[in-house]
């Protein structure tokens, strides 16, 4: 039988806040603490071969999603929509089709993505994860 697809989401600003050295480059500028977030997690799917969706909150009219065929996935909210909202449609109508992992420090978005069924790690957790690069 074959394994279903992984995938792990990442709630962007949430990760970037609890961690102290994307914090610093988000204070000098936000894109330097999303870039610096976005690339340990391209080397993560490069690695592991894990599909990771980054959500960031936004500030447009739309959802913007980008993203190049095998490159992380990025989507930010609407203007008025938080990040989790997203998160946690995607766990819902996902995790029952394949393991979702998010990463998270939002403990009430934690609880609504394990009732959906997927695993909540914590930002710790997430760096574990993202500096064990040889598994």
């Amino acid at each position: 039988m074959q394994p279903s697809a992984r995938y792990l989401i990442v709630d962007g600003h949430s990760i970037i806040f609890a961690w102290p050295e994307l914090r610093k480059l988000h204070a000098r500028r936000s894109s330097l603490g999303r870039e610096a977030l976005l690339k340990q997690l391209r080397d993560y799917q490069d690695w592991t071969g894990v599909r990771v969706v980054v959500v960031f909150d936004g500030k447009g009219k739309d959802v913007e999603t980008t993203s190049d065929p095998g490159e992380v996935q990025i989507f930010y909210s609407r203007s008025g929509q938080s990040a989790d909202a997203i998160i946690e449609r995607l766990a819902s109508k996902y995790a029952k089709r394949y393991e979702l992992i998010v990463a998270t420090s939002d403990s009430m978005e934690a609880q609504t993505v394990q009732a959906c069924g997927a695993e909540r790690i914590s930002p710790d957790a997430l760096r574990g994860l993202v500096s064990r690069k040889s598994l």
